[in-house]
């Protein structure tokens, strides 16, 4: 099943981001590799692509778990946690419907 681990930075993550953003990165190659992830990214600060110094205010990850357990101890897990970007992180189940 797939589950949504939404995640919201505290204030001014972007350079907290920099930091561990290879090894975030990794581990959605990982779950891009194995086929289970559906979509991943951040939520810009501002309303472009591109936010620049303004950063994120959060992410989205959308991918295949065996549980919801099995979601939330992979969010636990991810190099943003450790480094101290996010403030709250929520995992739920999601059911894929469109396109």
């Amino acid at each position: 099943m797939y589950y949504a681990i939404i995640s919201d930075d505290v204030d001014n993550s972007l350079p907290l981001r920099k930091q561990a953003r290879p090894a975030h990165i990794a581990r959605l190659e990982t779950l891009r590799d194995q086929g289970r992830l559906l979509v991943a990214g951040p939520h810009p600060a501002l309303d472009t692509t591109e936010p620049g110094d303004a950063g994120f205010t959060g992410s989205l990850v959308i991918a295949e778990f065996e549980s919801l357990k099995e979601a939330r101890d992979w969010a636990d897990a991810d190099p943003y946690v450790e480094a101290g970007v996010y403030q709250r992180v929520s995992v739920k189940p999601f059911k894929a419907v469109l396109p």
